[in-house]
């Protein structure tokens, strides 16, 4: 034989003798603001094969590939024919069957393979050829991503897909950081099993980092109840909320409903996968309307106590405006119309920004800019929105008097929030944040960059609008009475626009929402509520969404200790007597 050519004999025992296989890394864990786990991963196993192992020559048996996709089958949940595909591809010395089975699976397969192989060494003892068709199935470790918490902020978080990669959320974002990077392990090989006594090259894997959240768990969890609650209430078709710290930026939660349990895709529907709260973009109604008196107080062109008389009708363009109900002729200060949600007080107070329409549309423009609207939140989500605002030139005749009251653009949740955070944070905007750090596999914290920092309005400015968004929840004559909680003072705006159905392309149905802070005169967290296109009882923001609001809300003030102020609102007139 050494005479034929023995280095070829050689090489070719080499080649076979060899076996290679990955050594997965461990995904990085997913928690909350306190560290408790939101998505994390347990040990599972990939069922491996080779398919040389199972032709006739290694296997003794004809049909050993068919065989052991029969006996396969039922354990791994999968087709025999896919399974006999796998095994009898030809040339091959590595097939997967399953990926991240439980240790349960695997369990189950080695009791079936030691049954074989005692058959096959018994027939062998009896001068039989000693078939074993499951010699050649196999595991590799592997892990298994679960959400210990179900549908929790499942929103937020995504999922992984077939190939143990981020699939949405959190997980896709930062997949190159959560996943960190296999290894490999080459060892000798006889019979399908490892030769304990051969060399063997390793080459180990490294662990992901873990991802720390903003997110607070039970806000999380009150947040979503809420959502999910008034949403089948409504029978809508959707709804979020967003919690935020004012002062720090911070994202506390982030909820949507419908939602779905990244466990059990499956089961998910194409509706409630995704995270709508980012990824809807919708017109914001009378919310916007704290930009507009924020763009008139800070331009100094009124005052809370400025005179506003609202008639029933106003023609503007080619429309005739009309506010929510039909009403005698209004005589509201500017405070008042923001309290009782005037549409015609708002477009006669946003027509004084410029001596010329035009002009005072692009006043106007640069504040909503300046709020963050039409741009991105800066979180860096994947898929979010950055809503739609066009530039002030191109406002349609419509456009100009009824973006003043948060009609003709659009905004994602956050940001919307975002608005009411930078008044509560006395006129800066702070980059909203969803990530606190993260944590390598030597267990040191990495803390995530500091949020971008931008003045939008003055601080006396931002002070004045939060004490009229009192007025919205304090006074009688305001639209967000219901909002309302005991000992503290609260400030916030109601909305309901007409909604633009997403598949039709026109007007139908409504948003509902309301957005606040509190408290009013110490602020530290802001709530703000969606719901889309409800069907059922009333559609209006401040009966709908003003509950959520206040449910949240209290519950957010109570987690967080914090303290009423103690201090009376400053009870700012809504109204006043003509001929004052």
């Amino acid at each position: 034989m050494q005479a034929v050519d023995a280095s070829a004999y050689a090489a070719k025992a080499e080649k076979n003798r060899y076996l290679s296989r990955k050594l997965a890394a461990e995904r990085g864990e997913i928690t909350d603001r306190a560290g408790v786990a939101l998505a994390t991963s347990v040990d599972a196993y990939d069922i491996t094969a080779d398919p040389k192992m199972f032709t006739p020559e290694d296997s003794k048996a004809p049909d050993a590939p068919e065989q052991a996709a029969q006996l396969l089958a039922p354990i791994l949940g999968k087709e025999p024919a896919e399974l006999a595909a796998k095994l009898k591809k030809p040339g091959s010395r590595y097939a997967v069957l399953a990926r991240r089975q439980t240790p349960q699976v695997w369990n189950q397969i080695k009791d079936l393979k030691s049954v074989y192989a005692q058959k096959a060494s018994a027939d062998k003892s009896k001068g039989g050829p000693g078939a074993n068709v499951l010699a050649g199935v196999f595991q590799e470790p592997s892990s298994k991503r679960v959400y210990p918490n179900g549908d929790l902020a499942a929103g937020i978080l995504g999922f992984v897909n077939a190939s143990n990669r981020g699939g949405g959320g959190i997980e896709s974002m930062l997949d190159e950081t959560l996943a960190g990077k296999d290894g490999t392990v080459t060892y000798t090989q006889s019979g399908g099993r490892r030769v304990p006594t051969a060399t063997s090259r390793e080459v180990p894997a490294v662990p992901g980092s873990d991802v720390e959240l903003t997110i607070d768990r039970d806000i999380q969890w009150a947040a979503q109840k809420a959502i999910e609650d008034q949403v089948g209430k409504s029978n809508a078709d959707r709804g979020y909320v967003i919690v935020q710290n004012t002062r720090t930026g911070e994202i506390l939660a982030m909820a949507n409903a419908p939602g779905y349990d990244p466990n059990d895709l499956g089961q998910a529907t194409s509706a409630s996968l995704g995270n709508a709260a980012l990824q809807d973009a919708f017109e914001p109604g009378s919310t916007a309307k704290v930009v507009s008196m924020a763009a008139v107080l800070e331009e100094k062109k009124a005052t809370p106590a400025t005179h506003v008389v609202v008639p029933n009708r106003l023609h503007r363009g080619d429309r005739l405006f009309k506010d929510d109900i039909d009403h005698p002729t209004w005589y509201l200060t500017l405070n008042g119309v923001l309290a009782k949600s005037s549409n015609i007080g708002t477009i006669l107070a946003t027509g004084q920004l410029g001596k010329s329409q035009p002009e005072a549309n692009k006043v106007l423009h640069s504040y909503l800019r300046k709020f963050g609207l039409g741009s991105p939140t800066g979180l860096g989500y994947p898929g979010e929105t950055p809503g739609i605002l066009a530039p002030p030139q191109n406002w349609s005749t419509s456009q100009q008097y009824t973006i003043p009251f948060g009609q003709g653009l659009s905004v994602n949740a956050v940001q919307a929030a975002s608005v009411y955070s930078t008044v509560a944070n006395g006129g800066v905007r702070i980059e909203p944040t969803l990530v606190r750090g993260t944590k390598g596999p030597d267990g040191r914290f990495t803390p995530a960059a500091e949020p971008e920092r931008t003045r939008v309005v003055s601080e006396k400015t931002a002070d004045t609008l939060a004490t009229m968004l009192e007025s919205v929840v304090d006074d009688e004559e305001g639209t967000g009475t219901k909002a309302r909680i005991p000992g503290y003072r609260v400030a916030g705006k109601t909305g309901t626009a007409n909604r633009v159905d997403p598949e039709l392309g026109v007007y139908k149905g409504y948003t509902a929402s309301f957005a606040g802070f509190a408290p009013a005169d110490d602020p530290q967290i802001t709530v703000y509520c969606a719901i889309q296109n409800p069907t059922r009882g009333s559609y209006f923001g401040g009966q709908i969404c003003g509950p959520i609001y206040q449910k949240v809300m209290a519950f957010a003030l109570k987690t967080l200790q914090v303290a009423p102020t103690g201090k009376g609102p400053a009870r700012l007139p809504v109204t006043f007597e003509p001929g004052e």
